[in-house]
Parts: structure tokens; C-alpha cells; sequence
């Protein structure tokens, strides 16, 4: 039996408006990125920070089938960015796709999530990278649509794709990790990397989570060792694949 790896639950649970632990980075194809616990990656070298899936009026577009949900999403998504925006003050963000539930979410957007992205965007170079959700990013909303982006050994774009892709950095799954401590167990989003390529978290506040332990990841990884770095409150773990159980 695998030893439970222990994540200290204490740190986890930790006030979010506490000060962020030292820096937590890993490597993808040699490039040092730093991983914040909000679920974003800045490479501090080009001073471009990453999200992806941030599933922009996700609630709202429940609400119009009738599913009612907290109607709060995208200003609960746009606050957290902005936080992770404040911390790394980035030259370049690229959203990795997704960044919009569906192609009518800029229209039902509310001025005051306007103003809010529109701060976000001033000063600096912002990239919408095309997602199944969002093939066309609104227009009306600022930034630049691309399909993919290469940025030195890095290649981002939203879904990942099968089979040796070094550099790639990809959305789209929604990774999250099962680990098991010594007071039981608790499941977390992750990144998930194995130095030559990296999935993200979700950063939407109503993005879901699949377990990367998921056959879905298989195409990716196939049979090399990878690595979870779990987001806490205000850390990330790095934790071993092998301490990670399904769901």
C-alpha cells in the first residue's frame, strides 16, 4: 500500500487574504513557471501570467434554461483575477480558452463586469485563445482572439492534444486531484505536469473539476511519471502521482 502523503489541512483552510508562502514553480520543456495557488501560471521571465477556463456568465447561462444558480460568477471570477493580476502585475494575460460559458455570454455581461474586465485589460497586452465554448471571443470585450500561441519553448492553447506535444501549456479538462492525508482525504484542482507539458486548473468560480487520475488524461501523460500541484488557500503542493487516488 501507498503511504498517504500528507497535506497539511491547516494551510489549506488558511484566510485567503493571508500572505502567499514562497513561491512554487516547476518547469515545462525548461521553461520556469510560477504556479499561484489561485490557479494561474506566470512566467516571470516574459511577464505573462496564464489562466484558463474561466467560464465567464456561466450562471446566467443556467438561468436561461431554468437551472438558477447564484447569479455571481463572473464578478466573483473577475475579483480573484484581479488579485492574481495585482500580485504578478503582468506586461501580457492570456486566457486560455473557455474564458466565456457560451458565444452570447459578453451580451448578458453586466456594465459593472465590464468596467472590471476593462481595468483588468488597461496597460497591458491581452490574448483570448479560442476555446470550444468561446470559438470567437466578443469583440466587444477588448483583447486579442488568436488560436493558439507560441511564446518561446511554450505552445498555448485551449484543448490539449494527444501524443508528445512539448511545450504545450492547455485548459480544457479541468484537472483536479484526490489526496489522502493522515486525517483522510480531500480533492483539490491542480496542475498537472510532467516537465514537458502542463494541464491548468479551471479558474472559473463555477468551473467544475475532473479527477486527473481520469482515463480522459491517458492520450496525454500515456505511461510517464507526472505530478499534481494542488492549489491550497495560500500554497501549492506538489504531490506525487502516485499519492493521488481516483475519485
Amino acid at each position: 500500500m501507498q503511504a498517504a502523503y500528507h497535506v497539511p489541512r491547516t494551510s489549506i483552510a488558511a484566510d485567503p487574504d493571508a500572505r502567499l508562502a514562497a513561491a512554487h514553480h516547476f518547469a515545462v520543456a525548461g521553461a520556469s513557471l510560477r504556479a499561484d495557488p489561485a490557479g494561474a501560471l506566470f512566467d516571470e521571465a516574459a511577464r505573462t501570467l496564464i489562466v484558463a477556463d474561466l467560464h465567464l456568465e456561466k450562471g446566467s447561462a443556467f438561468a436561461e434554461r431554468r437551472v438558477f444558480l447564484p447569479p455571481y460568477d463572473t464578478a466573483a471570477t473577475l475579483a480573484r483575477l484581479a488579485l492574481v493580476v495585482a500580485r504578478h502585475a503582468p506586461r501580457v494575460v492570456v486566457a486560455l480558452g473557455d474564458s466565456f460559458h457560451d458565444p452570447r455570454a459578453g451580451a448578458r455581461m453586466g456594465e459593472a463586469d465590464r468596467d472590471a474586465l476593462r481595468a483588468l485589460q488597461a496597460g497591458r497586452e491581452w490574448i483570448w485563445i479560442a476555446g470550444n465554448h468561446d470559438p470567437a471571443p466578443p469583440q466587444c470585450l477588448g483583447g486579442d482572439a488568436m488560436a493558439e500561441l507560441r511564446m518561446g519553448a511554450l505552445v498555448l492553447r485551449h484543448e490539449p492534444r494527444a501524443g508528445a506535444q512539448p511545450g504545450e501549456i492547455a485548459g480544457h479538462l479541468h484537472p483536479a486531484a484526490k489526496v489522502v492525508s493522515k486525517t483522510g482525504s480531500l480533492r483539490r484542482r491542480c496542475f498537472v505536469e510532467d516537465g514537458t507539458r502542463c494541464v491548468m486548473p479551471a479558474f472559473g468560480a463555477f468551473a467544475g473539476g475532473l479527477n486527473f487520475r481520469d482515463e480522459a488524461f491517458a492520450p496525454l501523460f500515456g505511461a510517464r511519471a507526472v505530478h499534481a500541484h494542488v492549489l491550497g488557500r495560500a500554497r501549492v503542493f506538489r504531490v506525487p502521482q502516485d499519492n493521488c487516488r481516483p475519485d
